[in-house]
């Protein structure tokens, strides 16, 4: 809700948040906190501003934006496909930030060999803080800031060529019947994705459940698994 507000704004006090949401000051300090903590707003005298730049691992104003929402649904979940991941496995992980939970999850884990394939650039960006041993291959492609990752068909032609034993992959929604985005250069990407892998897990905290976007990535029974908070 501060973001969003912030978005509208560009920026406030605080004295001006704790008013707009009835919240005492020490939960605006420790909101506001979290936020600049994750680059998303940048505290200035008197206030804060809404961050449009790129933070310090090159992540965009709106995967920023992203990140922070249902985030510790989106944590409960990725602890729960952390646990079907196993040594040796050629993981792929896409780009959402409910991966990329997994992801930073993965930067603790003790896998002594562990492969990881990925569209995702702020996945990318962490890999400097996986284990040494552990192999990472990123997409080559068209960048889509909006959703920080690698799409088209370089990335397509790459996949072609590649074996996946896990897929984790996330999704705008999931009725009773099909697992939706509603960007068409991710679906096409993802359902390539699903293909070439043994194993395919759908990953989404409850607010996805119920909702429908405009491109189908795959039947709700073409999963393994489905892996909610």
């Amino acid at each position: 809700m501060i973001l969003s507000y912030l978005k509208r704004k560009k920026h406030c006090t605080l004295k001006e948040l704790m008013t707009e949401f009835d919240v005492s000051s020490a939960t605006i300090h420790r909101d506001v906190a979290l936020l600049a903590k994750r680059d998303a707003v940048e505290r200035v005298r008197g206030g804060l501003v809404y961050n449009e730049a790129p933070d310090s691992n090159g992540n965009s104003a709106a995967f920023q934006e992203r990140v922070v929402a249902n985030r510790r649904e989106k944590i409960a979940a990725a602890k729960k496909a952390l646990a079907l991941i196993e040594e040796g496995d050629i993981v792929f992980l896409d780009s959402s930030t409910t991966i990329y939970e997994l992801a930073l999850l993965l930067t603790h884990a003790e896998f002594d060999h562990l492969t990881i394939i990925t569209n995702a650039v702020a996945v990318m960006n962490l890999f400097r803080k996986f284990p040494p041993h552990w192999s990472m291959i990123g997409f080559g492609g068209n960048y889509d800031p909006q959703l920080n990752s690698i799409l088209g068909d370089s990335a397509l032609e790459q996949l072609s060529h590649l074996n996946i034993t896990k897929a984790f992959v996330s999704a705008f929604g999931l009725d009773d019947s099909t697992a939706t985005t509603n960007h068409e250069r991710q679906a096409g990407i993802l359902r390539k994705v699903l293909d070439a892998a043994d194993r395919r897990y759908l990953v989404v905290d409850h607010s996805k459940i119920g909702r429908k976007g405009l491109y189908r990535i795959a039947a709700r029974g073409g999963f393994d698994a489905i892996i909610s908070d």
